[in-house]
């Protein structure tokens, strides 16, 4: 069996049903990418860069393409080297990596599918015969009483665990504390009331969603006064509480406080992970397996982690395929201790996904479909037609993300 073909498909839908998540986001765009062979099989992945910068995608596979045709997958490893040597001056890290990884993740769900395996067989085996789920909820939906709807909601999907971010989302606009004791005073109150609503058996995760903004993003001396306000509340993690330009600053808060910090969606590849895992600067490390560099990175990853003691918690908010790539990674890592599922999701999750992904009681089942368990038929890429802009970006002076 050889590679005869590598395309890249972009498309645009609705982000999600999450009534709570659709009031700051409205659609999403994702690319997959699709490798044929001269039989009637063929692989599909995801790269996370589609969701972001989807235009910047096709040209990046095309770039690559000429690596993989007349190749088979006997060792995807070694195409995956090629690939990452070819583009060696600016594919070490960022957006090369970040493509190469949905390029890759069509090999192995190829590869899945030829030997008639799930993926995570591929990676060294199951290591959980179940794990926990927590729905990714994105803003603090506010007033209180939106904030515990919104909890509600998540709940009776069957979640037992759930992450809200930092400051408040409302109808007159997002609120992020800046100042230590403002922040300290508002982030305990919110998860005083949340906690007390819930009560001690459901998981609670929050996310300080510093880690990619150049603005509103605090410094250690705020991250240190929050976390030790939050210290009595058993968080499962605090996510992203810096900037990823502040390793040194994130291994200090660790040691500062009781609170387990998470952290990683924002770097790819291992020499990216060993800066941060080298200094305990994570002690629950967030690999994105449509992010990371690839689905044989994440599993470095993850053991560059274990061997220092660290869990992980699969990082997901891609399309049906990234989150497929995240679910076959976390059952092929033993360090897994939760993965994040997106609530409620539209089509271009449940379409691409079909049933292969399974929560019961709270927690994901391990796929049973060769590969990754993906379609992308003509009737989905026909229904949810690419709309060039609509990837998400940070707001900047003559660039405004307006859905």
């Amino acid at each position: 069996m050889k590679i005869t073909d590598v395309k890249t498909i972009l498309l645009t839908g609705p982000c999600t049903n999450d009534p709570y998540l659709l009031a700051i986001r409205k659609r999403r765009s994702a690319a997959f990418i699709e490798i044929h062979t001269d039989t009637e099989l063929f692989g599909i992945g995801e790269t996370y860069a589609g969701y972001f910068c989807p235009e910047m995608v096709p040209e990046i596979v095309e770039f690559f393409k000429p690596i993989l045709i007349g190749q088979d997958v006997s060792n995807i490893q070694q195409l995956w080297s090629y690939m990452y040597q070819c583009g060696n001056f600016w594919c070490r890290v960022g957006l090369g990596l970040i493509v190469l990884n949905g390029i890759e993740a069509a090999l192995w769900d190829l590869k899945g599918k030829m030997l008639g395996l799930p993926v995570y067989e591929l990676l060294g085996g199951k290591k959980h015969d179940k794990l926990l789920c927590y729905a990714t909820g994105g803003p603090s939906n506010y007033p209180k009483s939106e904030l515990k709807k919104k909890i509600d909601f998540y709940l009776s999907l069957g979640f037992k665990g759930f992450k809200f971010g930092v400051g408040s989302s409302s109808e007159q606009g997002y609120y992020v504390p800046l100042k230590a004791q403002e922040a300290v005073d508002f982030e305990s109150d919110k998860i005083d009331f949340v906690r007390k609503y819930v009560g001690k058996d459901v998981e609670i995760m929050m996310d300080g969603h510093m880690g990619n903004s150049p603005v509103t993003t605090w410094d250690l001396p705020i991250a240190k006064a929050v976390m030790k306000a939050l210290e009595p509340y058993g968080l499962f993690f605090f996510e992203e509480p810096l900037h990823y330009t502040d390793p040194w600053g994130y291994s200090e808060l660790c040691k500062s406080t009781t609170v387990p910090i998470a952290g990683g969606e924002c770097l790819t590849g291992t020499y990216e992970w060993r800066v941060f895992a080298e200094r305990d600067a994570f002690d629950i490390g967030q690999p994105d397996a449509s992010f990371t560099g690839g689905l044989g990175e994440f599993m470095k990853v993850a053991a560059m982690l274990e061997s220092k003691g660290k869990k992980i918690a699969t990082h997901s908010w891609g399309a049906g395929s990234s989150l497929m790539q995240n679910i076959h990674c976390g059952f092929a890592c033993a360090n897994t201790s939760i993965l994040e599922i997106a609530p409620a999701y539209a089509g271009l999750h449940g379409e691409v996904m079909g049933d292969s992904f399974v929560m019961k009681d709270g927690c994901a089942l391990p796929p049973q479909t060769p590969g990754l368990g993906i379609v992308l038929t003509d009737k989905i890429k026909n229904k949810y037609p690419f709309v060039p802009g609509s990837g998400e970006f940070n707001d900047a002076p003559g660039k405004i993300l307006k859905d």
